[in-house]
């Protein structure tokens, strides 16, 4: 199975059309029929690595402010509670729990979702993120799961590279400041050529304004890493590029 990062931005992408919402239906047109899809959600980040395990996750409204339209929106995906078991094994010996009732689909997950594979019919398990963990633990994890392809699992991370909600400018919805922009063509650079190198962008002296929290960057580390441990002859690209509101980068990458 191919592997994404899918830059998903503000929720109202799950229910509008727009070149970014397309570009993820494109993607879930392109890929073979994947047995599960495992979410790596920048809003799943708590204190510990854990998959959840439940046979009928939850539609999560984890927002406010939106309209009912939002609230009301339902993505009744099954889960595969047999997948859970699956990354426990792969990623030994790193220690990954279950979540049996306390999570679901977020909408980190259900706003692409919605548009890459409408029918909701794929079973769904999400990997949350490890908020105590550096960027090294996050890579490292993402190069364990590598083997899950092979099975017909679909791994996808879904956050955004660049994310400051404290900086968004509303009046400039296709456009980012200097330096989101700046700081997305870097993470392009090493994302496309040397993948191994990602989490050095914590160097970058743009890397704070982009990345005032690690949670939205986190789940495209996990890409850089099973796109740097993948041995066959995979390749890194661009499914859609540019920014929005200022300080988000919408950007996203497959492997394939």
């Amino acid at each position: 199975m191919p592997m994404a990062f899918l830059g998903h931005g503000s929720p109202m992408n799950a229910i509008e059309h727009n070149r970014f919402t397309q570009s993820w239906a494109e993607f879930g047109r392109s890929v073979p029929r994947p047995r599960a899809i495992l979410m790596i959600s920048a809003h799943w980040y708590i204190n510990a690595t854990a998959v959840t395990g439940m046979a009928r996750p939850r539609t999560i409204h984890d927002f406010y402010g939106f309209p009912r339209e939002l609230f009301d929106f339902d993505y009744p995906a099954p889960g595969l509670p047999d997948l859970a078991g699956e990354v426990a094994d792969v990623v030994k010996p790193t220690w990954v729990g279950t979540d049996a009732d306390s999570w679901g689909i977020d909408h980190g997950a259900w706003s692409v979702l919605a548009h890459a594979f409408p029918d909701a019919d794929i079973p769904i398990v999400q990997l949350s993120i490890n908020g105590e963990r550096d960027l090294d633990y996050h890579f490292d994890l993402g190069a364990q799961l590598a083997p899950l392809r092979e099975s017909g699992v679909l791994i996808i991370g879904s956050g955004n590279i660049v994310h400051n909600l404290r900086a968004v400018d509303f009046s400039v919805p296709e456009s980012g400041y200097d330096w989101a922009q700046r700081f997305d063509d870097a993470a392009r650079q090493v994302m496309l050529t040397n993948p191994a190198d990602y989490p050095t962008l914590a160097g970058h002296h743009d890397y704070a304004a982009a990345v005032p929290t690690p949670d939205h960057f986190l789940p495209s580390v996990y890409l850089a890493g099973l796109a740097a441990g993948t041995s066959d002859d995979s390749s890194t690209t661009v499914l859609v590029d540019g920014c929005s509101y200022g300080s988000l980068s919408m950007t996203s990458y497959v492997v394939d």
